[in-house]
């Protein structure tokens, strides 16, 4: 999984694991991204699919560990 890297996600699914790894709700990352709330879930799921995990925290985790994305 580590080759691939920054290709993994889709845009907007790294923009919707930016916002969670700063503590922001479904609802506040709906209303930042101008989505709905459903969007936003299916995002999370096709991307905690890709990843093999359950739970958003275990792909929290691995896209950390994959640097996808970062705490900074």
């Amino acid at each position: 999984m580590r080759h691939m890297g920054n290709k993994l996600l889709t845009k907007r699914e790294k923009e919707i694991f930016e916002l969670l790894v700063r503590n922001k709700s479904t609802k506040e990352i709906a209303s930042t991204l101008g989505i709905s709330e459903k969007t936003v879930r299916n995002h999370i799921s096709n991307t905690m699919q890709k990843l093999g995990v359950s739970g958003r925290c275990n792909a929290i985790i691995e896209l950390l560990k994959l640097e996808v994305i970062s705490l900074k």
